[in-house]
């Protein structure tokens, strides 16, 4: 039972180091995941209004359409795609009360750009953009509440801006951004074509680029940036970012994280190590006359040290197994119980064990050398 119990703090170390790296390559790919759901290598661009430009040079200043296929036709090579978005707001009732909706104005190429999933009818084609034609996709939330479903949604008409739009589709962010993007959960979208006639000005913020290669983000965010700056007057400044320095962020903040937790799993390991070497010194006090009795038949000093060191190596191992099995059980259980898919690194259950194992013969050094050095005279007349 003593050797149980001291065996249950290395199943207890063992395991949390499994668990602990399990759970942070799980979080850490979920925020990476999270991230890069927003839009796969994308730049986004918008125009940063100064304090003493005059209202004129400011609605020159603004990133146009015409800015949108310039990026296109210069960049073609190094990027997938490139759209903008207009916005506005228009009013309907809704349950018996006037609400606001976010109207927004973009093209075909939104879709992939911004990863977004369309959950009923269809996206936004190229002939809808050209032939200005006055078709509207639906946010999920807003679908379901003006039509009770998605699918119901799909062929009826809706008045934005006082005109008839006929509904084609409902769609979501394939990764929510919690009301930090254009989108929120009442929005409608429709032809960037139609768009600019009920707007004010003609003004895309933001601007969306898809780069082709990630390793060629950081230099077409450059390129982006001096397009913008050469098309429009010295003066104009333009906030070009993308994602790359948030991805570093996340995976250093990961990494972090990872050190932390493993090395606090790493002193549960340690503090079940000095266990071992407690109940090994009682073992050695408690068997001194079995110590002093195999010294006088002849055993040797080398026989004594390697069975206490081999009896704490095994409580190491035993417990160490015991953890190990529970730590890879855990998540697998998680994988049959859920949809989650967990990953489990075969590094942490090699780390995790080769430990254990160098813990029990680390700290079952000091007691079995301690008990290869009594004098078997002593020890046989020890009470």
């Amino acid at each position: 039972m003593r050797s149980f119990l001291t065996a249950l703090g290395m199943v207890i170390g063992t395991a949390s180091v499994i668990l602990v790296v399990t759970i942070s390559l799980t979080s850490q790919d979920y925020i990476l995941q999270q991230i890069e759901g927003v839009g796969s290598n994308m730049i986004f661009a918008s125009y940063e209004i100064g304090t003493q430009s005059s209202s004129a040079e400011v609605s020159g200043d603004f990133i146009k359409p015409a800015d949108v296929q310039a990026v296109r036709d210069q960049l073609s090579a190094r990027i997938t795609a490139a759209t903008g978005v207009e916005s506005n707001f228009d009013s309907m009732f809704l349950n018996g009360r006037e609400q606001h909706l976010l109207v927004l104005g973009s093209d075909q190429y939104y879709q992939p750009v911004r990863n977004i999933l369309v959950l009923a009818g269809r996206f936004l084609e190229a002939g809808d953009v050209e032939l200005r034609q006055k078709v509207a996709l639906l946010t999920e939330k807003l679908a379901a509440s003006i039509y009770g479903s998605q699918q119901a949604a799909i062929g009826q008409n809706i008045k934005i801006h006082g005109l008839q739009f006929t509904v084609v589709g409902t769609f979501k962010e394939k990764v929510s951004t919690f009301g930090q993007s254009e989108l929120n959960d009442k929005t409608v979208l429709i032809p960037i074509t139609v768009q600019k006639y009920f707007v004010p000005v003609d003004r895309i913020d933001p601007m969306y680029v898809q780069v082709r290669n990630s390793q060629d983000v950081q230099s077409v965010t450059t390129q982006v940036q001096e397009l913008l700056e050469s098309r429009h007057r010295s003066g104009a400044t333009y906030k070009v970012e993308n994602l790359s320095g948030i991805l570093a962020a996340a995976k250093s903040i990961a990494l972090v994280l990872t050190l932390v937790l493993v090395l606090v799993s790493a002193i549960a390991l340690v503090i079940s190590g000095i266990g071992i070497m407690n109940i090994m010194l009682v073992t050695v006090t408690e068997r001194t006359r079995e110590i002093g009795l195999r010294k006088a038949v002849g055993a040797p000093r080398k026989d004594i040290l390697l069975q206490f060191l081999l009896e704490a190596v095994i409580i190491s191992l035993a417990g160490g197994s015991l953890g190990t099995l529970i730590g890879v059980a855990m998540p697998l259980s998680v994988r049959f119980l859920t949809d989650l898919t967990i990953p489990i690194s075969a590094w942490s259950i090699v780390i995790a064990f080769t430990v254990s194992s160098l813990v029990g013969l680390i700290f079952g050094i000091l007691p079995a050398s301690r008990a290869s050095r009594l004098n078997p005279t002593e020890a046989l007349r020890y009470e």
